[in-house]
């Protein structure tokens, strides 16, 4: 996926209207249940906005391994993994510390 995805003037407002919703009062009755699995999805991730930082970090091996195995765009699918962690985290104003 390149860039963000185009929405128009009406489809923001919606998210706009769902973002500032609480989860319990969103209405998911129309998404079918998955019964199977078949691969990572991806739900309500908005790519950020393009521009990368270049950094120096220190990550446990086996983590390093773990997604180089994974191929061509394995430091994409780390910063995904953060962005998800970011998402599941901002609304709720939770400082995380060390585990």
């Amino acid at each position: 996926m390149k860039g963000r995805p185009k929405f128009t003037a009406e489809q923001r407002k919606r998210l706009a209207t769902l973002a500032a919703m609480p989860d319990d009062q969103i209405d998911t009755s129309d998404i079918p249940e998955r019964t199977e699995y078949n691969g990572p999805v991806y739900i309500g991730l908005v790519p950020g906005p393009g521009k990368k930082t270049s950094v120096t970090i220190r990550l446990d091996e086996d983590m390093v391994k773990w997604f180089r195995k994974q191929g061509k765009g394995w430091q994409t699918k780390m910063n995904w993994v953060l962005r998800l962690y970011f998402a599941s985290h901002r609304k709720t104003g939770v400082k995380v510390g060390r585990p």
